[in-house]
């Protein structure tokens, strides 16, 4: 942009706080003012820009030469000095260096490694669903979503780490990702030892021989990877592969149980399983914010964006933009959105992981549903509290066998 004259406006401002606990509690109302505030929104408190609408969304996820994932993909740019963590060898570096060490690690993620993952899970799932339904009445995060993925997912990578460290630390993680306020520092507190230890748990010595995390080692080994980097690989995939499937599996359930309707088709049609998975993942994505950094001044979406300045795309305000998907709050499991949604990101820095999600979903879901004549809630369900991961605390349901 050159004529000053034709720049364009800045977008509008929004002075509230959208990382206060009610807001986050229940951001739906205030993600609707924001999105038709504009598909850009200045948010004052924090200093960067708001990603309202699926369109700009999709569009900052798949530019990374507009967009930098570099700067970090969280709220705070990593490349200032003093910053409190290193970058990711995979989120946070873009294409050329990206597209290499994706391409290794799909390397490593072989369909004969899928092939064994999807054996384990499935048989993991079936032992489940059968404790399951004989217990009737059961805490759906933790005897289901919880249970099943704090199970299959580690045993897969290979890791050792206490199960209770990656809750808590998975919470961490996603905090730091939005400011340093309360909410964060008291998840730190609540992980205790285990912040300290984070490393040392994806460390060669703490993985078993056969698992991913091993290989992704021997493919450092063979000169795969950069060396010295297979640590942070190991972390990475772990942390995109526990907390946004155990928020999806939960939040699949529930929108089951409050629609039994939908439950109704599922019985009709098993495999509309992928699809429930899916359009629950949009109505209420697991990761709220993902950020970039505008690498320029820029005009994008009709406004003027300054350089060197964070973008946070609100992913689940995107999914439910009446621009892209009509009655967008509804959960509809015939609704075709994979590859549509944002949910798993988009563009070149998409989940890695995603397919290990879904395939985990589809197991225990998929096992349940053959089991289970209809799903009820059976008292009430709340959220944790979380700056950018929306996921349940509390899910009571009861089961009624088939």
């Amino acid at each position: 942009m050159t004529d000053m004259q034709t720049k364009l406006p800045d977008p509008p401002v929004f002075v509230g706080d959208p990382f206060d606990e009610q807001v986050l509690r229940n951001p739906h109302a205030l993600q609707d003012e924001l999105r038709e505030l504009g598909g850009v929104v200045w948010i004052e408190k924090y200093g960067y820009y708001a990603i309202t609408r699926h369109e700009e969304a999709y569009r900052v996820l798949s530019d990374h030469a507009r967009f930098t994932s570099e700067g970090g993909i969280g709220l705070s740019d990593i490349r200032d000095p003093g910053a409190w963590r290193p970058p990711s060898p995979i989120t946070e570096v873009d294409p050329p260096v990206h597209t290499t060490r994706r391409r290794a690690l799909t390397k490593v993620m072989s369909p004969k490694v899928l092939r064994g993952w999807r054996e384990s899970f499935k048989a993991e799932a079936e032992a489940l669903a059968d404790r399951l339904v004989a217990a009737g009445v059961v805490e759906g995060v933790r005897d289901i979503a919880e249970a099943y993925v704090l199970k299959v997912f580690p045993d897969a990578v290979g890791v050792s780490a206490p199960r209770e460290a990656f809750t808590v630390l998975g919470e961490v993680n996603m905090n730091q990702l939005g400011p340093n306020n309360e909410i964060t520092k008291r998840s730190i507190e609540a992980a205790g030892e285990h912040v300290a230890r984070y490393e040392s748990y994806f460390q060669r010595q703490a993985t078993k021989p056969g698992g991913f995390a091993r290989m992704i080692y021997e493919a450092e080994d063979a000169g795969e990877f950069e060396q010295g980097t297979a640590g942070f690989h190991v972390r990475s995939f772990f942390r995109a592969g526990v907390d946004s499937t155990i928020s999806g599996i939960g939040h699949t359930l529930l929108m089951l149980a409050q629609n039994p309707d939908q439950w109704a088709k599922l019985k009709q049609n098993p495999s509309l399983v992928k699809g429930a998975f899916e359009e629950a993942i949009r109505v209420e994505a697991p990761i709220q914010l993902i950020c970039r950094t505008t690498t320029e001044a820029q005009d994008f979406a009709g406004y003027s964006l300054k350089p060197r300045t964070k973008v946070g795309c609100l992913i689940g305000c995107a999914n439910r933009d009446p621009r892209k998907f009509p009655n967008p709050g509804a959960f509809d499991v015939e609704r075709s959105t994979a590859g549509i949604h944002v949910a798993f990101g988009q563009g070149p820095h998409n989940c890695v992981g995603q397919n290990t999600a879904r395939m985990e979903a589809e197991c225990i879901l998929g096992a349940i549903l053959s089991r289970v004549e209809r799903i009820e809630l059976a008292g009430d369900f709340d959220y944790k509290v979380n700056n950018t991961l929306r996921t349940l605390r509390k899910l009571p349901l009861r089961l009624i066998p088939a």
